[in-house]
């Protein structure tokens, strides 16, 4: 992630922290440069007020740097970012993985698919291995599993 970016993103984050909301954010763009006591005493202080007008001079301050200033400054603003989108990756697999092993072949299949794939032995029980393994890290729920192991195995039938 380029510094520019980071930048603008602190910029309007200290920003929206100035603008009067019923709830405190002031406090976040402290937490995105990496900055968490900070974050937590600007929290603490959001009845007073004080933390909106930190903002406010805060955002001003991020605009007159230049991006090789800010990110000497701020090094955690692009590892945040770098966090984010490594953590959307991740999810992302996940949910093909969750995709992949909730696949269920359809009831009626002929007999020349049914010889050639064996999957009244080895494919549903492969699926409900990984339906067990997803639920035991719990990215399924048990009433999940087991409507899908029950449907697996009304097809071995």
């Amino acid at each position: 992630m380029d510094a520019n970016r980071s930048r603008k993103v602190a910029i309007a984050l200290a920003f929206a922290g100035a603008l009067p909301v019923p709830l405190p954010v002031a406090w976040i763009h402290k937490f995105y440069l990496g900055q968490y006591l900070w974050g937590i005493v600007y929290l603490v202080l959001a009845p007073t007020g004080l933390p909106k007008v930190a903002c406010c001079l805060e955002g001003l301050w991020y605009i007159s740097q230049n991006d090789e200033d800010f990110s000497a400054k701020f090094p955690a603003a692009s590892k945040t970012l770098s966090a984010v989108a490594g953590l959307a990756q991740s999810s992302n697999a996940r949910a093909q993985t969750i995709q992949k092993a909730l696949k269920i072949q359809p009831l009626e299949r002929d007999s020349t698919e049914r010889d050639s794939t064996d999957s009244a032995g080895a494919n549903p029980a492969a699926v409900i291995r990984e339906l067990d393994q997803l639920r035991k890290e719990g990215l399924i729920t048990e009433y999940e599993f087991e409507q899908k192991r029950r449907k697996l195995l009304d097809q071995i039938r």
